[in-house]
Protein backbone atom coordinates (compact mmCIF):
# COMPACT_ATOMS: atom_id res chain seq x y z
CA UNK A 1 0.00 0.00 0.00
CA UNK A 2 1.14 3.53 -0.96
CA UNK A 3 2.15 5.74 2.59
CA UNK A 4 -0.06 9.18 2.51
CA UNK A 5 -1.76 10.99 5.42
CA UNK A 6 -4.74 12.14 4.32
CA UNK A 7 -6.47 10.48 1.81
CA UNK A 8 -8.27 13.63 0.34
CA UNK A 9 -6.19 17.47 1.18
CA UNK A 10 -8.63 20.35 0.23
CA UNK A 11 -6.97 23.62 0.17
CA UNK A 12 -8.63 27.13 -0.56
CA UNK A 13 -10.75 25.64 -3.48
CA UNK A 14 -12.65 28.21 -5.22
CA UNK A 15 -15.09 28.14 -7.99
CA UNK A 16 -17.45 31.07 -9.34
CA UNK A 17 -20.45 30.57 -11.13
CA UNK A 18 -22.68 33.12 -12.28
CA UNK A 19 -24.81 33.37 -8.70
CA UNK A 20 -22.91 30.92 -6.90
CA UNK A 21 -19.71 30.90 -5.47
CA UNK A 22 -17.46 27.78 -4.14
CA UNK A 23 -15.85 29.77 -1.77
CA UNK A 24 -12.39 29.27 -0.72
CA UNK A 25 -13.40 25.78 0.81
CA UNK A 26 -10.36 23.53 2.43
CA UNK A 27 -10.58 20.32 4.39
CA UNK A 28 -9.05 17.03 4.89
CA UNK A 29 -10.08 13.51 5.47
CA UNK A 30 -7.54 11.33 7.06
CA UNK A 31 -6.87 7.74 5.91
CA UNK A 32 -8.92 4.83 7.00
CA UNK A 33 -11.75 7.29 8.04
CA UNK A 34 -15.33 8.70 6.27
CA UNK A 35 -15.68 12.18 6.02
CA UNK A 36 -19.25 12.97 5.91
CA UNK A 37 -20.12 15.81 3.64
CA UNK A 38 -22.88 17.84 5.04
CA UNK A 39 -25.36 20.60 3.48
CA UNK A 40 -28.59 21.56 2.05
CA UNK A 41 -29.13 20.78 -1.68
CA UNK A 42 -26.84 23.57 -3.96
CA UNK A 43 -24.73 23.85 -0.85
CA UNK A 44 -21.77 22.86 -2.84
CA UNK A 45 -21.24 19.31 -2.35
CA UNK A 46 -21.38 18.21 -5.78
CA UNK A 47 -19.26 21.32 -6.71
CA UNK A 48 -16.59 20.43 -3.95
CA UNK A 49 -16.64 16.41 -5.31
CA UNK A 50 -16.86 17.20 -9.60
CA UNK A 51 -13.90 19.79 -8.86
CA UNK A 52 -11.71 16.99 -7.10
CA UNK A 53 -12.29 14.53 -9.73
CA UNK A 54 -11.68 16.98 -12.14
CA UNK A 55 -14.68 17.21 -13.86
CA UNK A 56 -15.20 20.45 -13.20
CA UNK A 57 -12.17 23.31 -13.51
CA UNK A 58 -11.48 24.95 -10.61
CA UNK A 59 -10.61 29.20 -10.10
CA UNK A 60 -8.28 29.03 -7.27
CA UNK A 61 -7.02 26.07 -4.87
CA UNK A 62 -5.13 23.14 -4.31
CA UNK A 63 -6.28 19.43 -4.10
CA UNK A 64 -4.46 15.69 -3.67
CA UNK A 65 -5.84 12.88 -3.51
CA UNK A 66 -3.85 9.99 -2.10
CA UNK A 67 -1.33 12.15 -1.51
CA UNK A 68 -1.03 12.89 -5.34
CA UNK A 69 -1.94 16.24 -7.15
CA UNK A 70 -5.12 15.45 -8.69
CA UNK A 71 -4.06 17.19 -12.43
CA UNK A 72 -0.31 15.92 -12.64
CA UNK A 73 -1.49 12.10 -11.68
CA UNK A 74 -5.10 11.92 -12.78
CA UNK A 75 -4.77 8.95 -14.49
CA UNK A 76 -3.08 7.05 -11.40
CA UNK A 77 -5.89 8.59 -9.31
CA UNK A 78 -8.70 7.36 -11.48
CA UNK A 79 -7.24 3.92 -11.21
CA UNK A 80 -7.31 3.65 -7.07
CA UNK A 81 -10.59 5.81 -5.99
CA UNK A 82 -14.40 4.58 -6.70
CA UNK A 83 -16.91 7.10 -7.28
CA UNK A 84 -21.09 6.75 -6.83
CA UNK A 85 -23.13 9.13 -8.10
CA UNK A 86 -27.12 10.03 -7.21
CA UNK A 87 -27.83 8.77 -10.71
CA UNK A 88 -26.57 5.73 -12.63
CA UNK A 89 -24.40 6.71 -15.09
CA UNK A 90 -24.57 2.93 -16.52
CA UNK A 91 -26.66 2.38 -19.75
CA UNK A 92 -30.14 0.88 -19.52
CA UNK A 93 -29.64 -1.48 -22.56
CA UNK A 94 -26.70 -3.02 -20.22
CA UNK A 95 -26.97 -6.22 -16.97
CA UNK A 96 -24.58 -6.63 -14.94
CA UNK A 97 -22.34 -9.09 -16.50
CA UNK A 98 -22.26 -6.54 -19.18
CA UNK A 99 -20.94 -4.24 -16.90
CA UNK A 100 -18.23 -6.83 -15.33
CA UNK A 101 -16.42 -6.68 -19.09
CA UNK A 102 -16.49 -3.19 -19.33
CA UNK A 103 -14.97 -2.35 -15.55
CA UNK A 104 -12.28 -5.18 -16.52
CA UNK A 105 -11.24 -3.25 -20.14
CA UNK A 106 -11.10 -0.50 -17.21
CA UNK A 107 -9.22 -0.99 -13.72
CA UNK A 108 -6.20 -2.89 -13.79
CA UNK A 109 -7.35 -3.95 -10.44
CA UNK A 110 -10.98 -5.43 -11.54
CA UNK A 111 -11.78 -8.39 -9.39
CA UNK A 112 -14.35 -10.44 -10.66
CA UNK A 113 -14.37 -12.80 -8.13
CA UNK A 114 -15.37 -10.05 -5.77
CA UNK A 115 -17.70 -8.48 -8.06
CA UNK A 116 -19.72 -12.04 -8.13
CA UNK A 117 -20.12 -11.68 -4.30
CA UNK A 118 -21.45 -8.09 -4.05
CA UNK A 119 -23.77 -9.40 -6.43
CA UNK A 120 -24.78 -12.08 -4.65
CA UNK A 121 -24.88 -10.28 -1.55
CA UNK A 122 -26.88 -7.65 -2.48
CA UNK A 123 -29.37 -10.09 -4.60
CA UNK A 124 -28.68 -8.44 -8.06
CA UNK A 125 -29.38 -10.78 -10.79
CA UNK A 126 -26.74 -10.98 -13.42
CA UNK A 127 -28.52 -11.19 -16.40
CA UNK A 128 -31.80 -8.66 -15.93
CA UNK A 129 -31.04 -5.15 -17.77
CA UNK A 130 -30.59 -2.26 -15.86
CA UNK A 131 -33.49 -0.91 -17.29
CA UNK A 132 -35.82 -3.09 -15.10
CA UNK A 133 -34.22 -2.02 -12.10
CA UNK A 134 -35.58 -0.20 -8.95
CA UNK A 135 -34.16 2.55 -7.90
CA UNK A 136 -32.31 0.79 -5.33
CA UNK A 137 -31.07 -1.64 -7.09
CA UNK A 138 -29.36 0.70 -9.50
CA UNK A 139 -27.75 2.04 -6.28
CA UNK A 140 -26.88 -1.37 -5.05
CA UNK A 141 -24.99 -2.11 -8.21
CA UNK A 142 -23.17 1.35 -8.67
CA UNK A 143 -21.67 0.18 -5.23
CA UNK A 144 -20.70 -3.49 -5.94
CA UNK A 145 -18.71 -1.65 -9.06
CA UNK A 146 -17.11 0.77 -6.75
CA UNK A 147 -16.29 -1.77 -4.16
CA UNK A 148 -14.86 -4.32 -6.49
CA UNK A 149 -11.53 -2.76 -7.54
CA UNK A 150 -9.88 -2.61 -4.36
CA UNK A 151 -10.20 1.58 -4.36
CA UNK A 152 -8.21 3.00 -1.91
CA UNK A 153 -10.90 5.67 -1.75
CA UNK A 154 -14.89 5.69 -2.12
CA UNK A 155 -16.33 9.33 -3.21
CA UNK A 156 -19.89 9.43 -3.03
CA UNK A 157 -22.00 12.27 -3.72
CA UNK A 158 -25.74 11.80 -2.46
CA UNK A 159 -25.47 7.65 -2.87
CA UNK A 160 -28.51 6.98 -0.42
CA UNK A 161 -30.88 9.54 -1.40
CA UNK A 162 -34.28 7.69 -2.23
CA UNK A 163 -33.41 4.64 -0.76
CA UNK A 164 -35.43 3.00 1.90
CA UNK A 165 -34.13 2.61 5.20
CA UNK A 166 -33.32 -0.92 5.47
CA UNK A 167 -31.16 -0.99 2.11
CA UNK A 168 -29.86 2.16 3.61
CA UNK A 169 -28.74 0.32 6.51
CA UNK A 170 -27.69 -2.42 4.02
CA UNK A 171 -25.14 0.03 2.09
CA UNK A 172 -23.71 1.34 5.06
CA UNK A 173 -22.68 -1.86 6.68
CA UNK A 174 -21.00 -2.33 3.33
CA UNK A 175 -18.98 0.12 3.75
CA UNK A 176 -17.98 -0.10 7.50
CA UNK A 177 -16.35 -3.27 6.51
CA UNK A 178 -14.87 -2.07 3.17
CA UNK A 179 -12.95 0.16 5.84
CA UNK A 180 -11.98 -2.19 8.23
CA UNK A 181 -8.42 -2.77 6.97
CA UNK A 182 -7.44 0.91 8.00
CA UNK A 183 -6.16 1.76 4.71
CA UNK A 184 -9.13 2.79 2.69
CA UNK A 185 -11.41 5.98 3.64
CA UNK A 186 -14.34 7.21 2.44
CA UNK A 187 -15.64 10.78 1.78
CA UNK A 188 -19.67 10.82 1.49
CA UNK A 189 -21.99 13.47 1.16
CA UNK A 190 -25.43 13.19 2.26
CA UNK A 191 -28.08 15.61 3.39
CA UNK A 192 -29.67 12.73 5.52
CA UNK A 193 -27.41 13.48 8.33
CA UNK A 194 -28.77 9.96 10.28
CA UNK A 195 -26.81 7.91 7.97
CA UNK A 196 -23.62 10.19 8.63
CA UNK A 197 -24.33 9.75 12.50
CA UNK A 198 -24.06 6.53 12.64
CA UNK A 199 -21.08 5.93 10.53
CA UNK A 200 -18.77 8.76 9.73
CA UNK A 201 -15.73 9.71 11.50
CA UNK A 202 -15.81 13.04 10.61
CA UNK A 203 -18.01 16.12 9.47
CA UNK A 204 -17.77 19.11 6.99
CA UNK A 205 -20.77 21.13 6.78
CA UNK A 206 -21.38 23.77 3.73
CA UNK A 207 -23.80 26.31 2.99
CA UNK A 208 -24.05 28.82 -0.07
CA UNK A 209 -20.37 27.61 -1.13
CA UNK A 210 -19.08 28.67 2.73
CA UNK A 211 -17.32 26.10 4.60
CA UNK A 212 -19.12 26.39 7.76
CA UNK A 213 -17.80 23.68 10.22
CA UNK A 214 -15.50 20.79 10.19
CA UNK A 215 -13.96 18.48 12.38
CA UNK A 216 -14.50 15.03 14.38
CA UNK A 217 -17.86 14.19 14.94
CA UNK A 218 -18.19 13.63 18.14
CA UNK A 219 -16.30 16.44 18.74
CA UNK A 220 -18.58 18.32 17.07
CA UNK A 221 -21.56 16.51 18.71
CA UNK A 222 -19.82 17.01 22.34
CA UNK A 223 -19.45 21.14 21.69
CA UNK A 224 -23.05 21.64 20.81
CA UNK A 225 -25.87 21.80 22.65
CA UNK A 226 -29.59 23.11 22.20
CA UNK A 227 -30.10 25.99 25.54
CA UNK A 228 -33.95 26.39 26.01
CA UNK A 229 -35.00 29.76 28.16
CA UNK A 230 -36.78 32.72 28.57
CA UNK A 231 -36.79 35.61 25.87
CA UNK A 232 -35.62 37.36 29.32
CA UNK A 233 -32.64 35.18 30.02
CA UNK A 234 -31.16 35.50 26.14
CA UNK A 235 -29.34 38.74 27.18
CA UNK A 236 -27.29 36.96 29.66
CA UNK A 237 -25.74 34.46 27.05
CA UNK A 238 -22.66 36.04 25.72
CA UNK A 239 -22.80 36.19 21.66
CA UNK A 240 -19.67 34.37 21.12
CA UNK A 241 -20.93 31.65 22.31
CA UNK A 242 -24.37 31.83 20.50
CA UNK A 243 -24.48 30.07 17.25
CA UNK A 244 -28.15 31.18 16.44
CA UNK A 245 -31.77 31.48 18.49
CA UNK A 246 -34.79 30.02 17.32
CA UNK A 247 -37.80 31.91 19.16
CA UNK A 248 -41.01 29.82 19.50
CA UNK A 249 -44.10 31.36 21.53
CA UNK A 250 -42.99 29.91 24.67
CA UNK A 251 -39.45 31.35 24.27
CA UNK A 252 -36.31 30.11 22.64
CA UNK A 253 -34.12 27.74 21.72
CA UNK A 254 -30.49 28.40 21.59
CA UNK A 255 -27.49 26.77 19.65
CA UNK A 256 -24.69 26.91 21.89
CA UNK A 257 -21.28 26.40 20.34
CA UNK A 258 -19.40 25.54 23.95
CA UNK A 259 -21.90 23.04 25.70
CA UNK A 260 -19.64 22.73 29.00
CA UNK A 261 -19.36 26.48 30.02
CA UNK A 262 -23.30 26.93 28.94
CA UNK A 263 -24.24 24.20 31.22
CA UNK A 264 -21.55 25.71 33.98
CA UNK A 265 -22.31 29.40 33.78
CA UNK A 266 -26.46 29.25 33.46
CA UNK A 267 -26.80 26.63 36.46
CA UNK A 268 -30.78 25.57 36.68
CA UNK A 269 -31.08 26.11 32.92
CA UNK A 270 -31.32 22.77 30.45
CA UNK A 271 -28.72 22.43 27.65
CA UNK A 272 -30.18 19.49 25.69
CA UNK A 273 -27.50 17.30 23.22
CA UNK A 274 -27.96 18.83 19.18
CA UNK A 275 -28.05 15.83 16.67
CA UNK A 276 -25.81 16.86 13.49
CA UNK A 277 -29.43 18.03 11.85
CA UNK A 278 -30.04 20.87 14.58
CA UNK A 279 -26.22 21.71 14.47
CA UNK A 280 -26.66 22.18 10.46
CA UNK A 281 -29.70 23.68 11.12
CA UNK A 282 -28.69 26.75 13.41
CA UNK A 283 -25.64 26.83 11.73
CA UNK A 284 -27.79 27.69 8.46
CA UNK A 285 -29.66 30.55 10.10
CA UNK A 286 -26.13 32.07 11.65
CA UNK A 287 -26.37 35.36 9.60
CA UNK A 288 -29.78 36.08 11.22
CA UNK A 289 -28.89 35.39 14.20
CA UNK A 290 -32.57 35.37 15.49
CA UNK A 291 -35.31 33.43 13.34
CA UNK A 292 -38.49 30.81 13.75
CA UNK A 293 -39.96 28.39 11.76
Amino acid sequence: MHTYENAIEILGVTKKYSGFTLDNVSFTVPKGSIMGFIGQNGAGKTTTIRSLLNIIKIDAGEIKLLGLDYLKNEQEIKQRIAVVFDELPFHDIFNAKDMARIFEGIYQQWDNVVYAQYLERLQLPLKKKIGEYSKGMKMKLQIACALSHNAELLVMDEATTGLDPVVRDEILHFFMEYLQDGERSILMSSHITSDLEKIADSVTFIDQGKLLISGFKDDILEAHGLLKCSKDELEKIPSENIVSIRLNTYGAEVMVNDRQSAEYKYRGVIVDPASLDDIMLYYVHKDEREWSL
